[in-house]
């Protein structure tokens, strides 16, 4: 079938206010990086749409809806043909559109974006239905046909299409700004991360292992599950920090009934630390509220108490149920189940505190040497840089810290999308 290339439609975006241009610069652009390495041209935008020219007929659409399922923002997108702004051609190609098909009721649905076209929609609805089925006998039906026809009439040509596949949803990734996410090799965070991605923000990854004492099982599920992540926003970059030697010190020298509050306050700490490199301007969990010791909400408000930065919790009113079904929709289920060794099971108290209080969390870390034990971990830490199979890994820009081992080696650092950089509080004003 001839595809003259792909005609994508936004929807949240479309309700922005005087950002909207700016969403609409990083959507294209993450479309575009979506298709790199396909025979497609440069997204054009189009009035409430973008379109990206094909370069050869025999498109490889199956790579294509890979690719584009990833890209968040897009409502729709559909593979066209265009033709010029002519009756007798929008006949002709909407025939050419439905050979080979099978129907048995159909509708042609017709949209001009402006009045000063020459045709208006109900016009083209009549005169093309009554051409098709001039040569394929079938039933008009408005509501729930076989068969849909759309025809979209914009200034210079008009884009016809049958097959419409449904977007990611939600705002393009990277315009919200850069979070945090602590990274475990469980079923939580990595949809705790997709959620945030969706919602517009660039992940970084911090994943804690306690290597050499437990095997490195978790840090392989979570550069698995990072990878993942990574086509839904070109690249990541994830941190793997070591944690049992922080751990033991935790163990020798505070009480038992509080270790997994410390281990989690210990952990706030040195990802915000790794955060501040990148400008992340929060931290992201995969926590649930009441679903281990660890998150009941005395002991939330207690780890709260430890982050110089805001704590999101995406999936904190989620029950175990509704986030495994997220995890099988995202794909990382599989990933997640694998066996291993987790570094929250090491040193675990027999029977944890479930309601810490602030004064007695203090006393323990008194005896604790916090910046010590967190300038240790970091100091060394690892560094992946993990991309889409399409994109080439860059290094993002940030000041001198400390920075532990780069696994990858990266090309030299691009400037950062100006949408990044320009977006600020008024991301979230009222449209």
């Amino acid at each position: 079938m001839r595809c003259d290339g792909l005609i994508l439609h936004y929807a949240e975006v479309a309700t922005k206010g005087r950002n909207r241009p700016l969403f609409i610069g990083k959507l294209a652009e993450n479309v575009q990086q979506a298709l790199s390495g396909l025979p497609f041209g440069r997204v054009e935008r189009l009035s409430g749409r973008l379109f990206v020219r094909a370069q050869q007929d025999d498109l490889d659409l199956a790579t294509v809806h890979a690719r584009l399922k990833t890209v968040y923002g897009l409502s729709s997108y559909s593979p066209v043909v265009r033709t010029a702004l002519d009756l007798d051609r929008i006949k002709e190609q909407a025939l050419a559109l439905i050979q080979g098909r099978t129907y048995t009721t159909f509708r042609v649905s017709a949209r001009r974006v402006f009045k000063d076209l020459p045709y208006p929609s109900l016009m083209v609805d009549r005169e093309v239905g009554a051409y098709l089925l001039q040569h394929h006998p079938a039933k008009v039906k408005l509501e729930g046909a076989d068969l849909q026809v759309y025809c979209e009439m914009m200034p210079g040509s008009a884009y016809l299409y049958v097959d419409k596949f449904a977007g990611a949803l939600g705002l393009p990734a990277g315009i919200s700004g850069k979070v945090m996410c602590l990274l475990s090799g469980g079923i939580d965070s990595p949809v705790a991360a997709a959620r945030m991605q969706r919602r517009g923000c660039r992940v970084f990854a911090t994943h804690f292992h306690s290597h050499p004492f437990l095997s490195r099982a978790s840090q392989e599920k979570a550069v698995e599950l990072a990878e993942h992540l990574a086509a839904y926003q070109g690249q990541i970059t994830l941190f793997l920090v070591p944690f049992g030697e922080l751990q033991r010190e935790i163990v020798t020298n505070a009480p038992p009934a509080l270790r997994v509050v410390l281990y989690r306050r210990f952990m706030i700490r040195i990802a915000a630390t790794l955060a501040a490199q990148f400008r992340c301007r929060a931290l992201v969990t995969g926590e649930s509220l009441g679903q281990v010791a660890s998150q009941t909400l005395s002991n939330l408000v207690a780890i709260n108490a430890a982050s110089p930065l805001p704590i999101l919790r995406p999936l904190i009113g989620f029950d175990k149920q509704e986030i495994i079904a997220e995890a099988k929709k995202l794909g990382t289920y599989e990933t997640s189940i694998l066996p291993d060794e987790d570094c929250c099971t090491l040193f675990v108290p027999r029977d944890p505190e479930t309601h810490a209080r602030a004064e007695a969390v203090t006393k323990a870390e008194t005896a604790l040497d916090i910046e010590r034990l967190c300038s240790d971990a970091l100091t060394r830490h690892e560094r992946r840089d993990l991309a889409a199979p399409w994109v080439t890994p860059r290094a993002p820009r940030h000041p001198g810290v400390p920075q532990g081992d780069t696994v990858s080696e990266p090309r030299a650092a691009d400037p950062e999308t100006p949408a990044e950089e320009l977006i600020d509080e008024e991301t979230d004003a009222p449209a």
